[in-house]
């Protein structure tokens, strides 16, 4: 479970376009464990990126 300002690592994301890298660090904006496309977690990355984490599609983090 994942809360609002929650500092965050990247472990690996599914998305082949970003050009985040695993570490990259971020803060948690929302959680939304039951949303439409699965699992979410809204992050402003450290780098400038807003991607959003998929988790019930592969995409995993670790908290800090």
């Amino acid at each position: 479970m994942f809360h609002p300002g929650d500092r965050i690592a990247l472990v690996y994301t599914t998305d082949p376009h970003t050009r985040l890298r695993p570490g990259d660090q971020g803060t948690v904006t929302a959680y939304q464990p039951n949303a439409r496309w699965g699992t979410r977690l809204d992050v402003d990355w450290d780098s400038g990126s807003n991607l959003t984490m998929l988790l019930d599609e592969g995409d995993h983090v670790r908290k800090l």
